[in-house]
């Protein structure tokens, strides 16, 4: 089973650093689910606990940036490997 990857950001297709972000992870065959800022903000234990992994999207701003924070004090507090771009 490969590790599930977790991409913080609110993903908008015309964003080429995101069209970019998901040529990478194809790239390298890692699965991945792009996870909306606003989802994460009250409850990141809930929403993140599936992921292996955790990248913060480019190209804030954010809906939430309370969201991104939330994701990122998450994945540090638990040891859950983190790439912000």
């Amino acid at each position: 089973m490969s590790a599930l990857i977790g991409v913080v950001g609110d993903f908008n297709p015309k964003n080429p650093t995101h069209r970019l972000t998901n040529e990478a992870l194809d790239h390298v065959r890692l699965p991945f689910e792009w996870v909306p800022t606003d989802a994460i903000e009250d409850e990141p234990e809930k929403r993140l606990a599936a992921y292996h992994g955790i990248w913060i999207a480019p190209a804030s701003p954010y809906r939430s940036m309370d969201g991104a924070l939330s994701a990122i004090r998450y994945a540090r507090e638990r040891g859950v490997p983190l790439v912000g771009t």
